[in-house]
Order: C-alpha cells, then structure tokens, then sequence
C-alpha cells in the first residue's frame, strides 16, 4: 500500500490504531486512538471511520470505538491457536478440576509470552495474566518454558536485553537465568515461585508437536505454599495428551 508521508504504509497505521486497544483499554474515543498511536488527528479519524465501515471496529451511541466482532470472525478463521486451543481445552479441564486454581496457555509471539486461554476458580489465588494478554517471556513460568525451548538467538536476544522485574521473585540475572533455563530443558519442568506475583507459584510444561517442536507452555497458578507434585504429574500427562490430539487433526 502506498506510504504516508513519514513513509509507513496504510497498513502499518491501521496496525497501531489497533494495538491501542489491550485488555484494560476496550473502549477509546478516536482521539485518544490517535494520541496512543501517534497520528496526526485526521487521520486517525479518518482510519477509525474506515475500519468502523467495514466492521473492524464498532462505534457505540457515544462515539467511543471497541474492537469489531468482524476483527475477531477474520482471526478465527484458520487460525493455530485457535485449533491449539481446540485441542487443549478438554485437557486443561481435567487439570483445573484437580488444581481449582488457574491453569493456563501461552504461546511465544514476538518475544513476548502470549496467553490464548485461561480457566480459573472462583476462589483462586492472585493471577495477573489474562487471555490475550502479554508478559515477558523471563517472568512467568510459561514463558520460562517457551524461552528455554525456543530458537538459541531469541535466548541471546532476551538475556541480552533488559530484564525488568515484574515482582520481587522473577528472575533478572542472566546468568542465573541461564542456568534455570538450562534446568527447564533437562527436566521439561519449571517451578517458579513468586516469579510474577510474591504470593504465586507458577508452574509449567511444554506443549509438543509433529517431531518434538515446542509450540505452547501449559501452566497452572497455585497458592506459593501449595505443593506443586501433582500439579506437574497433571500437567505432563495434559501436555502429552494435546500433543497426541494435535497429531491427529488436519494442518
């Protein structure tokens, strides 16, 4: 498409009037889109109007924009994670019926720890991770998973990188970091308490398929003085059942 005069193409700026959004921002007017995405005014009123006209975004009574139920139709259609996800939820339910706290699925999206679907009791424990939402692939046991069996220069790239804290317990030394991630690979098996939340414990598994590529982390959240043995027996054998569902569906 053609560029604007910054030199971004259109769809580039249609990409970060989206990113506005996350899960606790639904609702925006177009001018706070505009801002949050860095267009000049007229022309996030112009791109909002157009992805209101054709159903990406929808415009409510007061003029506020939401994502559009035709934004979330297209994502569907073909989509992996939604046939990962297909393939793990009976799963997932068999473990949260045993842990009754939180149990989760990431997936790796551009360096970033991605939850596509949680399941949680009523009465669990603290957890920040939504679905859709975001951590950083170093601060949570899921994305420990993920980073320990990923591609050697993302691991460069992350341990070379900053390493913020997102509570006191997550681990910020890269050299420590790489040693637990290390033990991840040997053990296929990370317990990370307080690693997001000082009163949690994380606990996390990869998700295989086809030859033994790790495409996901399954993961539970318990209490931090909960004990954790089951919860690993659990999620080894869900693990290997999505692994085995995963196998016999269609690309």
């Amino acid at each position: 498409m053609a560029n604007s005069p910054s030199g971004e193409t259109v769809t580039e700026r249609i990409v970060r009037v989206l990113e506005t959004f996350d899960t606790d921002r639904t609702v925006q007017t177009a001018a706070e889109i505009g801002r949050r995405a860095r267009l000049p005014s007229s022309t996030a009123h112009r791109i909002v109007a157009e992805l209101v006209e054709c159903g990406l975004l929808d415009r409510d009574e007061e003029q506020r924009v939401r994502l559009g139920m035709r934004l979330w139709e297209l994502a569907l259609r073909g989509s992996r994670a939604l046939r990962l996800r297909q393939a793990a939820l009976p799963f997932m339910e068999r473990v949260q019926a045993r842990v009754r706290e939180h149990t989760q699925l990431a997936v790796l999206e551009k360096d970033e720890t991605l939850f596509i679907e949680r399941l949680s009791h009523p009465h669990a424990g603290a957890n920040i991770t939504r679905i859709a939402g975001r951590l950083p692939l170093h601060a949570s046991s899921s994305g420990l998973v993920l980073l320990a069996h990923g591609p050697e220069e993302l691991r460069e790239r992350v341990l070379s990188g900053p390493l913020d804290a997102v509570s006191p317990g997550t681990v910020t030394d890269p050299a420590r970091l790489r040693r637990l991630l290390a033990g991840i690979r040997r053990d296929g098996v990370v317990v990370a308490p307080g690693t997001v939340e000082s009163v949690s414990t994380g606990v996390a598994v990869p998700v295989r398929e086809g030859r033994g590529e790790v495409i996901a982390a399954l993961s539970v959240v318990l209490p931090r003085d909960a004990s954790t043995g089951g919860a690993v027996e659990e999620l080894r054998a869900a693990a290997a059942g999505i692994s085995a569902a995963l196998g016999t569906r269609r690309p």
